[in-house]
């Protein structure tokens, strides 16, 4: 939602054929009491940010009291701007909760919930997705003006889509393939176990043509794109997560990691409110949640340029600082030991086999984790013994060892030593190297003879590889 740009859908997903689905959608707005600021334009442009290559197709102009849409200055397809200069507190948008599409909004709520048992899923998503299915086959549903300003769905950027060796060649090392390989598996587990049985036991409510992997494969990435989840409030905080929901209108805003706008939660509505001071003429984006890079190309389909995105993070697979680890012993009963830490930091749970130590620009994010483990698995043999029977330390030992990443110089140098070679392993899981990934961005013309995924899985490459050069850096 912040650089790829949405198609326009001419037609909608009921083969509507609406000529100006932006006036539909601002009369439906409308109809429904959705309030949009005076101050903002949603926008058209014409295929900035990154799109396939040919410009989409263009949009009626048109204004209201409260919105005016023309086709220029967004990141991108669509996009709300501010019409005049807006102060932190502003409201920019009002989605009545009657507008929300969701499991429980939509015409078919009551089975949903009566159903919900059954519709239990590991995404915890199917009851939406169903809800999605039914509105977008009924001739009268509510929304589908709102449909009509959906991307096309069969032009989804996001790996998912692209072929597997695509996929694998472009973004090798970033973590997204095997993320992309656990979702696709997760999607047709749930389709056929759950969804398909769902919609052929209620042949009346699913007509044969969303009877479709494809099309429920296309809703999921459109979910995962556009859908919103409310939070929990802090005293609810043992119960499952929300479902998601769709939210009109506040899904066409962008985002980028220095955001200008938030989504706030309230018993009648859902506000959409500044948090900083806009500019006239200046685009409002919202956020999604702190996201790197490899975050928003695997849910979004884009990813911001280098260095945009000051929330972009690197990966060191916990299994590969046990792999450095084993590298430095000598003999069998030295492996042994280490494996004998390995367990106790499992039985701890500061570690997995599938767990990742998450480093940032400038933090760690996981940096209890990190530093309890380069504590353990560097730590002599009879302090390990002690350390384990005392079942771990206080935590006046834990502040005295915390790991930041301005402290790193000061690591005692066999934690640095691990660090180092957990980050050389890393790299290497890489295709290219930094210096080729530069060479690539330095020459604009050769950049500029891209295409769409290779720009992006280059800025997710070298994002990721700019974090790792600076742990080498800091630890050498």
């Amino acid at each position: 939602m912040a650089t790829p740009v949405k198609r326009l859908r001419v037609a909608g997903p009921a083969g509507g054929g609406d000529p100006d689905p932006v006036a539909g959608f601002l009369s439906w707005c409308q109809r429904v009491g959705l309030e949009l600021s005076p101050k903002v334009s949603g926008v058209r442009p014409g295929g900035l940010g990154g799109g396939a290559g040919a410009a989409p197709p263009a949009a009626t102009g048109c204004s209201t009291p409260q919105v005016a849409v023309s086709r220029e200055g967004t990141a991108a397809g669509y996009g709300v701007l501010a019409r005049e200069r807006v102060q932190p507190g502003e409201l920019l948008l009002a989605v009545p909760r009657a507008a929300l599409l969701s499991q429980r909004t939509c015409s078919i709520g009551g089975l949903l919930e009566r159903e919900r048992g059954a519709l239990r899923s590991q995404s915890g998503w199917v009851p939406l997705l169903l809800a999605l299915l039914h509105e977008l086959q009924a001739p009268a549903s509510p929304w589908s003006p709102y449909f009509a300003l959906w991307p096309e769905l069969g032009s989804l950027e996001h790996p998912m889509f692209w072929p597997q060796e695509e996929r694998q060649r472009l973004l090798q090392g970033t973590g997204v393939p095997e993320a992309v390989e656990k979702d696709l598996a997760n999607i047709r587990s749930e389709y056929d176990s759950i969804v398909l049985p769902f919609m052929e036991a209620h042949p009346d409510l699913f007509s044969p043509r969303v009877r479709s992997a494809e099309l429920y494969h296309q809703l999921v990435a459109l979910v995962m794109a556009y859908s919103f989840q409310e939070p929990l409030e802090e005293e609810d905080d043992e119960k499952e997560p929300n479902p998601p929901l769709m939210v009109p209108a506040a899904d066409i805003l962008n985002h980028v990691a220095n955001h200008n706008a938030n989504l706030e939660y309230s018993p009648n509505c859902l506000r959409m409110v500044a948090t900083q001071p806009i500019p006239k003429g200046h685009e409002i984006f919202n956020t999604y949640g702190q996201m790197a890079n490899w975050q928003l190309i695997h849910m979004y389909g884009f990813v911001e340029p280098y260095p945009d995105n000051t929330d972009d993070t690197a990966d060191i697979q916990m299994v590969t600082v046990r792999e450095a680890a084993l590298q430095g012993t000598k003999g069998e009963a030295e492996r042994l030991l280490l494996y004998e830490r390995w367990d106790y930091l499992c039985k701890l749970e500061m570690v997995g086999e599938e767990g990742a130590f998450v480093i940032g620009r400038e933090e760690v994010l996981t940096e209890e984790e990190l530093t309890t483990t380069l504590q353990v698995l560097c730590m002599p043999a009879e302090e390990f013994r002690e350390f384990k029977d005392q079942d771990g330390w206080g935590d006046d030992k834990k502040e005295e060892n915390s790991l930041t990443i301005r402290n790193i110089p000061k690591l005692k140098e066999s934690w640095r030593q691990l660090l180092r070679d957990s980050v050389l392993l890393t790299l290497k899981t890489y295709a290219t190297d930094l210096k080729a990934e530069q060479d690539l961005l330095s020459n604009k013309e050769v950049y500029a003879k891209l295409s769409r995924r290779e720009q992006q899985a280059l800025q997710v490459r070298y994002g990721q590889k700019m974090i790792l050069h600076q742990l080498l850096e800091l630890t050498g």
